[in-house]
């Protein structure tokens, strides 16, 4: 089953916790044991898991990449964000999670993130169950 996931962003730079809208993608497949896979169907954004228990952990990737790649740099890129491309290598734009009896199989602190690095912005992202 593939589906599509839409997420709306109210930052320029945010982790949006994703997991729950996941989560009913995986029970509505009905599939018990398996996989789910995401895909952004975006450059500027991607998807990562990471701590979701203490919202100081995504403030914190948020400050560290964007110290990392700053706004401005010298970038040729016209349209101004440049640094959300790059950001976006961090993340990565899919992630391949484990499915066990109709749960997504994820740690105790973990969540599932849309890194959102040029909002805010509608996003879409693909998740098939497998």
């Amino acid at each position: 089953m593939t589906d599509r996931i839409e997420v709306r962003s109210s930052q320029r730079e945010e982790m949006v916790d994703i997991t729950d809208l996941v989560q009913d993608q995986v029970r509505r497949s009905g599939i018990a044991d398996g996989v789910v896979h995401l895909w952004s169907l975006h450059t500027t954004c991607g998807i990562t898991v990471n701590e979701g228990a203490d919202p100081d952990v995504q403030r914190d990737i948020v400050t560290a990449l964007r110290r990392l790649v700053p706004r401005e740099g010298d970038y040729r890129h016209a349209e101004g964000n440049s640094d959300s491309h790059l950001k976006t290598l961090f993340a990565g734009p899919g992630e391949t999670l484990l499915v066990e009896e109709g749960r997504l199989l994820l740690g105790t602190w973990q969540r599932v993130f849309l890194a959102e690095w040029d909002g805010p912005r509608r996003r879409t992202v693909a998740c098939r169950v497998i």
